[in-house]
């Protein structure tokens, strides 16, 4: 059972997932900052790349967005917005990718879809299939097809499929094309009315979209996703939560019209917190979120594990550190690598870690201990909402899998590179730095014949030119001619100097 926290202000939502006394999941969104996944624009496409197979499309923010052939969908003959049947990939039916050039030209105004979020220096990445997601249902409005989420039973997929296609296709707009719909797992239980509902709600949704392309100037916005607190009630709660807390008693009502309105289940569940002590002090949410910012996270058997997050991968290094509670050397790397499994899933949620995850086990001997290990860490990875993939043990021991990244990480959301370092997390000591200023010097008197030359550095830097390095600077002050000066800056970076020429 899970319990689901909501610290909201003005400038910033915070969300929380408690399960079994211990927070799970953290999601945060900033009104200045809110994600784009799920967004609509109509957008205007700056330049083809023939070479990378992709375009990038003006949607009017600072950073271009990244279109790749296999997300464009070919134009409808009935004079539809610029998409509807999907591209065969190379290899289907014996049929090949049709050319990104001849598909999208520059200056061409073209509706697309972020399916997921600028990241780091990349831009957003688009899809020209638009999906329109409701309470129980996601609407493709290009497409005639009925799905159904690979999450329900398969003995259960086949009649919530037939009835979806009846009710799609009553009362259609488009008989022809009635448009697709895919059951979320959500609508496993839902009644006719309910499904009913829904689909009027996308369809509403859809019709607004296609009328603002026809308005809306490119690049412009033509559908924006629910926000945060509305998307708690839509994706985050399920069967399983006890309880919705939220401590603002305005976005409390604001909150239980709209889930009366789409999501009266889940709107049940939810409660305005009045309590003196701030929500988040309830499971020192702010303390596991402090801990969720720092490389190194403690288990209980005493061992720890590393978490590095780099641009290309995430690894995690598992060490026994002080644990040496088992009766021998063997059942304590087992014991520890089992522990590890479910911190290391809890972390990937907590931080909410994508793309690809290198994991280093302790080396362990025997094969039983490889087997159980490997079987315990998909168990808790198959507890996770985002879609994971985890493979066996490689010949290096490690073990690779991905998770899916559609938005930022904690880390990347509420930090910063350090200015001083750059996020390279060291810095070149103050004997390396008064080094490059004496070799920059003589390259300086090489070029030009100034009256003085004058340093201005970290006081770190300057003091040391004054003690154990004023013998080289005498030294370079006396084979150039020119007298060389200090002056200390404490606003200066310790790799930070200038080099004046008086």
């Amino acid at each position: 059972m899970q319990d689901i926290l909501i610290n909201w202000s003005p400038q910033e939502t915070r969300v929380a997932v408690v399960e079994h006394g211990a927070v799970q999941e953290l999601h945060v969104e900033r009104s200045l900052e809110r994600g784009l996944v799920g967004n609509v624009y109509l957008g205007k496409v700056a330049r083809v790349l023939p070479g990378m197979q992709s375009a990038f499309i003006d949607i009017g923010l600072e950073r271009a967005a990244f279109l790749h052939v296999a997300d464009v969908w070919h134009r409808q003959e009935s004079g539809e917005p610029p998409f509807a049947k999907p591209l065969t990939k190379p290899g289907q039916n014996g049929t090949t990718l049709t050319p990104i050039e001849r598909q999208v030209f520059e200056g061409q105004a073209l509706m697309v879809q972020v399916i997921k979020d600028p990241i780091g220096s990349k831009g957003a990445r688009l899809s020209t299939q638009i999906s329109v997601a409701g309470r129980l249902l996601v609407f493709l409005p290009q497409d005639d097809h009925i799905g159904v989420s690979q999450k329900i039973p398969s003995a259960q997929r086949d009649a919530l499929r037939a009835r979806l296609h009846a009710l799609a296709s009553d009362g259609a707009p488009n008989p022809v094309n009635p448009g697709g719909f895919i059951l979320r797992t959500n609508g496993e239980d839902a009644t006719d009315a309910q499904l009913a509902d829904d689909i009027a709600y996308l369809r509403k949704a859809w019709a607004r979209i296609k009328d603002g392309a026809l308005r809306v100037p490119a690049p412009g916005l033509l559908h924006q996703d629910l926000n945060l607190l509305q998307r708690v009630l839509r994706d985050i709660a399920d069967e399983h939560t006890q309880a919705i807390q939220i401590d603002s008693r305005e976005q409390f009502e604001a909150l239980q019209a709209f889930g009366l309105e789409f999501m009266p289940q889940a709107t049940a569940r939810l409660q305005h917190y009045k309590g003196e002590r701030p929500i988040f002090d309830l499971f020192s949410i702010d303390e596991e979120i402090a801990k969720a910012l720092g490389r190194r996270v403690e288990l209980k058997s005493g061992g720890y594990l590393i978490v590095d997050q780099t641009e290309a991968l995430t690894t995690v290094d598992v060490n026994t550190g002080g644990f040496v509670g088992a009766r021998n050397f063997d059942d304590t790397i087992f014991k520890t690598n089992l522990e590890a499994t479910q911190a290391i899933a809890r972390q990937l949620r907590l931080r909410n870690l994508g793309g690809m995850v290198i994991v280093d086990f302790i080396d362990m001997v025997r094969e039983d201990h490889r087997s159980a290990v490997l079987v315990e860490f998909k168990k808790q990875l198959a507890r996770d909402r985002v879609k994971t993939t985890a493979g066996g043990f490689s010949p290096l021991g490690l073990v690779e899998m991905t998770r899916k990244r559609t938005r930022e990480s904690l880390a990347h959301m509420l930090c910063e590179a350090c200015p001083t370092c750059h996020g390279v997390g060291q810095l070149k000591t103050a004997r390396s730095v008064t080094y490059d200023i004496l070799r920059e010097i003589l390259r300086e008197a090489r070029q030009f014949n100034p009256r003085e030359f004058r340093v201005v550095a970290s006081p770190k830097v300057i003091e040391l030119f004054l003690d154990e390095e004023s013998q080289h600077l005498a030294g370079l002050s006396d084979f150039i001619g020119k007298p060389i000066s200090l002056q200390s800056e404490s606003a200066m970076g310790q790799e930070q100097y200038d080099i004046v020429l008086l």
